[in-house]
């Protein structure tokens, strides 16, 4: 007698990948903008190409003037082929069958695990993405792309930041042709904004400059739409060592860019994407459950099919903010 398998005995939890979804209002979620800065675009395939036009093409100019009696001249499309390559990331947790009894009058043990192996996972991907922005890409990629103002940083109340971010703007604009609509920092960079004399000077009146009041008057400030800061920690120290922590997305560096939204197409000009395989992720996390009757445990699992690319290099403008 056959038998009918097919490959794995885990249950999907829709409902807690559902959870995973409200857990990205919670103010602890928050401080992860891999989502913003990489904003996923979903593909039916693992790993492919997709192309991409070319800013040689896009920003071409020429003479379309028609003489009498003569054909119109002709335009070429430009683009060229850049791939991806969707790779399995994931995590399991052990829900024991009388550690959920014992802990049942304080907490939800299923909830904790999961949210602890979300939480995990989100940091990973946040250390990826930091990695990839903040990186050789662009610190080696010439006056276009890179400017160090650490001469200057912006940890000093009277650093021109404004100055430095207009500076950056600008090389993005001559760089594609198109505006840059984000600020991409950490979150000790976003404190030394705060206190920035010239920003206070913005608000006349007020001793204290909020993230919120920053946020609001961006445009004003820097001619930007978006104002995307990193607070996600992570701890360096080996497991059962005391912690060592250190923000992910550290003081070093500042990044003017053009961001796009989740699920804009792949056409959309942008400086990171995060190509996610949909066969195998009708959302951002997947969420199954397994029995481990050996353990007398449920394991739950949470796992996706993900790439993280750099777009155009020239959508983004790095500036070292910090000696």
């Amino acid at each position: 007698m056959g038998m009918n398998y097919s490959g794995t005995y885990a249950t999907p939890r829709p409902d807690l990948g559902a959870a995973y979804e409200e857990y990205q209002d919670d103010p602890e979620f928050s401080q992860f903008i891999a989502g913003l800065v990489a904003p996923r675009c979903k593909t039916p395939v693992q790993k492919g190409n997709y192309s991409s036009i070319t800013r040689e093409t896009a920003l071409m100019s020429g003479d379309d003037k028609r003489a009498k009696a003569s054909a119109y001249n002709r335009i070429s499309v430009g683009a060229e082929d850049k791939s991806f390559a969707c790779e399995e990331h994931g995590l399991e947790g052990p829900v024991d069958d009388s550690e959920r009894k014992y802990y049942a009058s304080d907490f939800d043990l299923e909830a904790v695990t999961l949210r602890q192996i979300m939480r995990r996972i989100k940091t990973i991907q946040e250390i990826r993405v930091a990695a990839l922005l903040f990186s050789a890409t662009w610190t080696g990629g010439g006056s276009g792309l890179y400017t160090d103002v650490s001469a200057a940083p912006w940890d000093a109340v009277a650093s021109d930041a404004i100055a430095h971010v207009a500076a950056a703007k600008s090389k993005v604009r001559t760089g594609t042709g198109m505006e840059p609509n984000a600020l991409i920092l950490g979150a000790a960079q976003r404190d030394n904004l705060l206190a920035n004399t010239a920003i206070k000077a913005r608000f006349p009146g007020v001793n204290i400059v909020t993230e919120e009041m920053l946020k609001a008057n961006l445009g004003a400030i820097f001619g930007l739409k978006k104002l995307i800061v990193g607070g996600a920690v992570k701890n360096t120290a080996n497991e059962g060592l005391d912690a060592v922590l250190a923000d992910i997305w550290g003081d070093d560096y500042a990044m003017v860019c053009r961001v796009c939204e989740k699920d804009d197409p792949k056409s959309t000009s942008a400086v990171a994407r995060t190509f996610v395989w949909v066969p195998e992720n009708a959302e951002d996390l997947t969420v199954e459950q397994y029995r481990e009757e050996q353990v007398r445990s449920e394991i739950l699992r949470a796992r996706n099919d993900v790439d993280e690319v750099v777009i155009d290099v020239n959508q983004g403008h790095l500036l070292k903010v910090d000696a």
